[in-house]
């Protein structure tokens, strides 16, 4: 199901490392949030193109981190149907096992594993961060396509109560509830949430589509319910000169697995658990330099019954621990110079005596160059992974250039590569078949990007070029299982557009364009040439919302052409279009009382996504949310910032400013 969102991208503005602010926004982040960590793509790749979500706006418009990231550019998500249902992402073309997702920084997902962003509520979140394009020279494997940092909400010494409740079409209901305060000479957050949805509806279904006219047949999609429950648990801590971070995540699901319109199941169903345990420490030194450490472990256990998995039921768990360790200093006033070093493992127990297991190390090597006072900045890095017995070499170089009259440009070029993960070699995952005669992938990827600003206008545009060899890619393997397969060759390239226009403070404008060209570049006559498998090649997202701050409107449409669902483009989904509208109001301020009314895809489309998975029909939510704020004291230990900062500010990825010195991000 795809929704309305509130759309804050960032493209690209030498002034702030390569980022430019679209739309404009009002934003107050409290000090705390003023320092982004050393694993947010801000930091960590400052050239890259990248688009920030602000999910605070939009909790009672979006129900989870897909609905966000559903309007971005280069993005796709890929549905199965419903609240609480499987949602996975693919960034300018690239499968969506090749898009590393982070939580706070700690992957959610081994490399070769799509993460499932039904899972993380937009209440839990503070912003989603999407750098798109090959981010393995800075993440390493599993960021292929690009990465996804999902940022939590972050305590900042105000004393607040917070809770929302949603009611809507299907019986759906999804609330949280939390708090923030000062504790233990630090600063604590907790939230709980849960959703529930009888996911049951009816949709009208084209049995013969190749009988142009013929009449459709109404069918009602059963066992698509769902239960999530879950929380957060935050807690921030300054000693000495020391940022100290911890963090708890965990969450629990039981869904029915309805299947595709063709073949669907009545009985089939998944229960998941899943935790993340995550602590962090951010130095700074007095003779210069900053050092960030990352120790994080993370437990995902999945249970699969019914008709898709036999008699019996199907039961695997997947464990990961993690330590990182990162120092950056600017030396000369001009080399902004970053090292890094990390290992791990991860670990599987799946049926059939199949438990896999393998280490993971890795180093990387990066330097940031300033020229002309900081008008210019040319950064390289490179990047070696081993995974178990494969070791993959990810280098990049990029560079960001200011220019007069608001203008400014940037470009990458690197290689991004990543080994199969043990899930896709060995273990059948649900639906998913394994196949253990994968290979690594390797891709030479490029962009190059311009984009011009004013006080009331934004717009940037981005070419890209991905050349792949080996690309793994899930293919429909008859009659309701999705296999991988090694592409020989792929070409990936497109166009992203973003712009916005704010004529005056109480109406704005924003809109996004891809334009996606893939193509099976392997020597086979049956695929060549031929367009990739789910890789729509227009998609179209605009939006308008305006009204004074107590009572705002907002209306937007999502485009999207159609789309290949295999190698010979014998089978295919139609284009759609849909569109949603909103309002919301505040009518009291102390405390704050939210009421928003969210009307989902408007006109009544009937369409599918993935292999035959109906999409919801006409929806209807109401949410309403409170929230209380103590007086805000006076600010705490943990909200002061790094007293020195190799980029010489305390900029926010929400909140740039000209007055941030292009240069190396500092933790």
């Amino acid at each position: 199901m795809l929704t309305s969102v509130v759309c804050l991208s960032l493209a690209l503005g030498p002034a702030d490392g390569g980022l430019l602010e679209l739309p404009p926004v009002d934003v107050a982040l409290p000090a705390a949030q003023a320092e982004p960590l050393p694993s947010s793509p801000v930091v960590r790749d400052p050239s890259a193109t990248l688009t920030v979500r602000d999910a605070k706006e939009a909790r009672a418009e979006a129900k989870d981190a897909s609905e966000l990231l559903a309007t971005t550019a280069g993005a796709v998500v890929q549905d199965s149907g419903g609240a609480g249902q499987r949602k996975t992402l693919s960034l300018r073309g690239a499968a969506p096992n090749a898009v590393l997702v982070l939580l706070d920084g700690v992957p959610l997902s081994g490399p070769g594993a799509a993460m499932d962003l039904s899972r993380i509520p937009t209440s839990a979140l503070e912003r989603i961060e999407v750098l798109r394009g090959g981010g393995s020279a800075r993440y390493g494997p599993g960021a292929m396509g690009g990465v996804v940092n999902l940022v939590t909400r972050t305590p900042d010494g105000t004393s607040r109560l917070f809770a929302d409740v949603t009611q809507g079409s299907f019986v759906t209901t999804q609330l949280s509830a939390g708090g923030a305060t000062k504790l233990l000479g630090g600063d604590g957050l907790i939230l709980l949430h849960g959703l529930r949805s009888e996911g049951t509806y009816d949709f009208r279904y084209d049995a013969l589509p190749s009988l142009p006219g013929n009449e459709l047949t109404t069918l009602t999609r059963n066992n698509n319910g769902a239960l999530q429950g879950g929380g957060l648990l935050r807690y921030r801590r300054r000693v000495g000169t020391t940022q100290l971070d911890f963090l708890g995540e965990g969450s629990f699901e039981a869904r029915g697995l309805a299947g595709p319109v063709q073949n669907p199941s009545a009985t089939a169903t998944q229960g998941t658990a899943r935790g993340t345990l995550s602590v962090r420490s951010g130095t700074t030194f007095e003779a210069g330099g900053t050092l960030s450490t990352l120790a994080w472990g993370r437990l995902d256990d999945t249970t699969l019954r019914g008709t898709f998995f036999g008699a019996g039921t199907y039961h695997q768990q997947e464990r990961s621990l993690g330590v990182e360790a990162v120092y950056s200093r600017l030396f000369a006033g001009r080399h902004g110079v970053t090292a890094l070093l990390s290992a791990g493992g991860d670990w599987l127990a799946a049926p059939g005596g199949v438990n896999p297991s393998w280490g993971r190390f890795a180093a990387m090597l990066g330097d940031e160059v300033l020229f002309f006072d900081g008008a210019f900045a040319l950064n390289g890095s490179a990047r070696v992974d081993v995974a178990g017995r494969f070791v993959v070499f990810s280098p990049k170089v990029g560079a960001v250039a200011e220019l007069p009259r608001g203008f400014s440009v940037r470009a990458n070029a690197g290689q991004a590569s990543r080994p199969p993960a043990f899930t896709e070699l060995y273990v059948m995952q649900g639906t998913m078949l394994p196949n253990p005669e994968l290979r690594p992938e390797r891709a030479l990827t490029g962009d190059v990007g311009a984009a011009w600003k004013n006080e009331q206008a934004r717009v940037s545009a981005t070419g890209f070029l991905s050349l792949y060899e080996d690309l793994i890619s899930y293919e429909y393997y008859p009659p309701n299982l999705a296999r991988p397969y090694n592409f020989q060759a792929a070409r990936v390239a497109g166009l992203e557009v973003e712009a916005a226009v704010t004529p005056w403070r109480w109406l704005e404008a924003v809109a996004s364009y891809t334009f996606l060209d893939t193509q099976n570049q392997k020597d086979d006559p049956r695929y060549y040439l031929k367009s990739l498998p789910f890789r729509p090649a227009h998609r179209l997202h605009a939006r308008v919302s305006g009204g004074p701050d107590w009572l705002k409107g907002r209306a937007e449409v999502l485009f999207q052409s159609a789309q290949f669902t295999n190698r010979t483009e014998t089978l295919s989904l139609p284009a759609r279009a849909f569109v949603n509208v909103g309002l919301t109001a505040r009518p009291f301020k102390a405390p704050l009382v939210t009421v928003s009314v969210e009307l989902k895809n408007l006109l009544d489309v009937q369409t599918q996504d993935l292999d035959g998975y109906p999409l919801p029909p006409r929806a209807l939510y109401v949410t309403v949310g409170i929230a209380w704020d103590a007086p805000r004291a006076e600010v705490s230990q943990s909200q002061s910032v790094h007293p020195e900062r190799s980029r010489g500010g305390t900029d926010s990825p929400l909140a740039l400013g000209p007055s941030t010195p292009l240069g190396m991000n500092g933790p």
